[in-house]
């Protein structure tokens, strides 16, 4: 039996086609071990959002070349479709597989393997060729499904791809045109996982807020019409949406899912800035105002649901008074977590060449200030449910000061801890209810007494 070690870099999307491919590899015969461990076959899954994500990226398959000589190391994803030449030039790559045909990975290893027994000479790139979209139709990509649950949450990438090109983004170059699932298709998969004990589901894809879009479809409708679906899925509990955008925020879309009870109250709006002038520079397609009219219909159907958003600091040409105005709004908004991300040149996109690149005294200075902001917002929003009555889906053991808790998430994706001696027999996958007693000093954690 071979061992296989795979490693992932980058975005939930990433995760999900990585647990695929870690199924089908298992499926094929293969012993799955940790990737610090001896193996025959290392498989990289590539991230290139930055430049900072391609380094880690040959980081990766090179340590993987020094753990085992002889392995075969698979360079797969965003990094082989952005970089061909880098990746052709690179020895400690065997073989480079692109994102779209991610679902033949255990056919093209069989084969690569053979052919190489063979003494037959390949090359070792596979690029998917997603920047024109002449494979919306791949049946690889269609194929990419989860049978078998890692965990008792479980993310489902229900669309691929991106039209929006924001001036600072690469992944339409990497990820295509967008492209989306079969919403039955979808629902099956649910329905499989379910019966496999999973709990809740986390759709997600590279821009969630066009899924539909490529089938002439509405995707408010189409997005709400697959939520409905799976409401009605036997066994699944919960139902959280992955990072939107505030436009899909309609009336009609936020009144529709807050009809669904198995819908978390946990949204994840990418706002970037909270400055127009610098959201018309990135090529967002919204202002500040839109997307406070978004939050504003949330909070007005949701009883206190968590906002988190991303927001970069040091953009190219962002002034002092740019960021404040930022600054001012994430403050004014009150999310529950802002994910803090220092802009990043990436060659290849229109933000690379744009006048007034910001320093790095300027971007660290303001990340330190962002992320003071949102350490403070986070404490305040945790502690608003000290006293109340909260369900947490278990998910691992933790040990802590000696004591054995297990680790869960609120509807709301409030991380809660719960004395392990108070939850008889195994505690994975279970829902608990209780009272919030206080918050874990030093951690993001609250504490949850759970009913007798």
């Amino acid at each position: 039996m071979r061992r296989a070690a795979l490693h992932n870099l980058g975005c939930k999307v990433n995760g999900y086609e990585l647990d695929v491919m870690t199924q089908q590899l298992r499926q094929a015969g293969y012993e799955i071990v940790p990737f610090e461990e001896p193996a025959d076959v290392y498989v990289i899954n590539t991230c290139t959002v930055t430049n900072i994500a391609d380094r880690k990226s040959r980081q990766m398959i090179h340590r993987a070349k020094k753990q085992n000589p002889g392995a075969v190391v698979v360079a797969v994803g965003c990094y082989v479709e952005t970089d061909p030449k880098e990746v052709e030039q690179d020895s400690c790559i065997d073989l480079a597989i692109g994102n779209n045909r991610k679902g033949e990975i255990a056919k093209i290893l069989m084969d690569y393997l053979a052919d190489r027994q063979a003494g037959k000479e390949e090359d070792k790139t596979l690029s998917g060729e997603t920047v024109d979209g002449a494979l919306n139709q791949n049946p690889a990509f269609e194929s990419m499904h989860l049978d078998t649950p890692g965990h008792t949450r479980a993310y489902i990438k229900i669309q691929d791809g991106c039209n929006q090109f924001c001036s600072y983004c690469i992944i339409p170059y990497a990820r295509g045109r967008i492209r989306s699932r079969d919403p039955q298709e979808i629902t099956e998969e649910v329905k499989g996982l379910a019966a496999e004990g999973v709990k809740e589901v986390v759709l997600t894809g590279i821009h969630v807020c066009s899924f539909g879009k490529d089938r002439g479809e509405d995707p408010e409708e189409a997005l709400l019409d697959l939520m409905q679906r799976l409401q009605l899925v036997a066994g699944i509990e919960r139902i959280r949406l992955g990072s939107l955008e505030p436009r899909i925020m309609t009336e009609r879309f936020v009144s529709g899912i807050a009809g669904l009870s198995k819908v978390c109250p946990h949204f994840h709006l990418s706002l970037q800035s909270g400055c127009d002038e610098t959201l018309r520079r990135m090529n967002r397609h919204y202002t500040a105002a839109e997307y406070r009219e978004g939050v504003e219909r949330l909070r007005a159907h949701f009883d206190r649901p968590a906002i988190t958003t991303d927001v970069i600091v040091g953009f190219p040409g962002e002034t002092d008074a740019e960021f404040a105005a930022s600054r001012k709004f994430c403050e004014e908004i009150g999310f529950y977590e802002i994910h803090v991300f220092k802009y990043s040149v990436r060659h290849g996109t229109v933000a690379a060449s744009l006048p007034n690149q910001q320093s790095d005294e300027i971007k660290t200075a303001r990340s330190k200030e962002l992320l003071a902001l949102t350490r403070a917002q986070a404490k305040a929003y945790r502690t608003r449910f000290v006293g109340e009555r909260e369900e947490l889906l278990l998910e691992e053991p933790l040990v802590r000061g000696g004591k054995t808790f297990y680790t869960g998430h609120t509807k709301r994706y409030v991380e809660g801890l719960v004395p392990a001696e108070k939850i008889p027999g195994a505690g994975e996958g279970r829902l608990v209810q209780g009272m919030v007693t206080g918050l874990v000093a030093g951690t993001p954690y609250v504490l949850l007494d759970p009913d007798d």
